[in-house]
């Protein structure tokens, strides 16, 4: 039967994030205590004025323009320009059921070579693999924040010798938790090269200090700015997601179009028209209450497990940490993973499924495993959090952070 399947097809696995979503649900159902940190989802509610958005309109039934609705584009463009520094019209933007699909037909489309720092989201090399895309990794160190220094890009680029390269830039990171800090000496080298750049900015609202930066502020006419509802908003089952892409790569816009008309044709209706309110009406309370939950979290998370058999970056934003277990001895980061499951009921991802040699035993570790409306509702107002709160609202925290920590100190 494997003559029927292309062979670029045959040789990839289900997503890793998926993947051990289902296992854990298998454990769960079997009666084991599971500590869901391998599966990276907002645990919060979508905004309720958002949530109405959507009512309102379940009676749109037609089929809106491929590019997306109209008004929805125009609301886009006006929050990037606010939030971002950029400066997009409507005509810049394309919806897409999430950004995943378009990162796929982007694949698909683009003819050259890949640039992916390790680690990186475990979908970009599949669907470069997909694409028939060839990757080229550059890895990246805690040194650095996991992200390439200009140095390390340059010459990436230099042995490469290719005339079409696409750089994936995704910060805050998935999988570690870090802000690119350097982002203007990478627009720099991108720029100098006419490196087309991918900036997955998925959880750009996520950021814990200050105002996000972009890198398409450095280097506005070669990178695509990629976003949208799933983690800032809670509505990652909602699949809406956009790209902002320049006027200089305009031909790739109009391919990407014509690949959305041959495969998802347009977005669902209602949730198009919902997200007009998302993107048009200012929802900071709710996303300072989100960041504020997240943060201390994240830095419980950090300070409980940082030690000295532990090395582990500080959050920065988004959903994840990056520990790496300097004491523990297998044959590779997966057989690890297992080996914690088994032993403590923690769901980790092993750091080889981002691209990293399989003998660092670094793991994601995504600490959402919450009920965030809860959580959201017990600790309104200006109040500071504390582990009392955290024991409430987060037990699983608490008690997969023990048991993590217990392992590692049994090694």
């Amino acid at each position: 039967m494997n003559k029927i399947i292309k062979e670029q097809i045959a040789k990839l696995k289900p997503s890793a994030t998926l993947a051990i979503n289902e296992e854990s649900s298998r454990l769960e159902k079997s009666g084991k205590k599971i500590y869901k940190f391998g599966f990276g989802q907002s645990p919060f509610p979508i905004p309720d004025s958002i949530v109405l958005a959507l009512k309102n309109n379940a009676d749109k039934h037609r089929y809106l323009p491929m590019q997306g609705l109209e008004e929805l584009r125009f609301t886009i463009a006006n929050y990037l320009n606010k939030n971002n520094n950029n400066n997009f019209n409507k005509e810049n933007i394309v919806i897409g059921p999430g950004t995943k699909e378009l990162m796929l037909l982007t694949q698909i489309i683009f003819k050259g070579d890949v640039l992916l720092p390790a680690p990186s989201w475990v979908s970009y090399q599949p669907q470069a693999l997909i694409g028939k895309n060839k990757v080229h990794w550059i890895q990246t160190s805690s040194n650095s924040n996991w992200f390439p220094t200009a140095k390390q890009l340059e010459d990436k680029i230099k042995n490469i010798k290719s005339e079409s390269l696409l750089l994936f830039i995704n910060s805050p990171n998935n999988p570690s938790g870090t802000v690119c800090n350097n982002l203007q000496e990478i627009a720099e080298v991108a720029k100098k090269y006419k490196v087309i750049i991918l900036s997955d900015e998925i959880y750009s609202q996520l950021n814990f200090n200050g105002q996000y930066k972009s890198i398409s502020n450095f280097y506005p006419e070669g990178t695509i700015v990629s976003t949208g509802l799933s983690k800032w908003c809670g509505a990652g089952g909602w699949r809406l997601g956009f790209f902002a892409i320049p006027n200089q790569l305009e031909n790739f816009k109009n391919s990407l179009k014509i690949l959305c008309s041959e495969s998802f044709t347009s977005v669902s209706a209602p949730i198009q028209y919902a997200a007009i309110e998302a993107y048009k009406v200012d929802h900071s309370k709710y996303l300072n209450s989100v960041k504020k939950i997240l943060s201390f979290t994240a830095n419980y998370v950090y300070e409980n497990l940082r030690s000295n058999v532990i090395n582990i970056s500080k959050p920065e934003g988004g959903f994840y940490l990056f520990p790496e277990f300097n004491n523990a001895n297998f044959s590779s980061s997966s057989e690890m993973c297992k080996d914690i499951l088994n032993k403590t009921g923690v769901a980790l991802l092993p750091g080889s499924d981002f691209g990293l040699d399989s003998s660092k035993m670094l793991a994601r570790l995504s600490y959402t495993d919450f009920n965030g409306g809860n959580f959201l509702k017990n600790t309104l107002g200006s109040k500071k959090l504390d582990t009392a709160d955290l024991e409430k609202n987060a037990p699983n925290i608490v008690a997969g952070v023990a048991a993590l920590k217990d392992w590692s100190n049994s090694l």
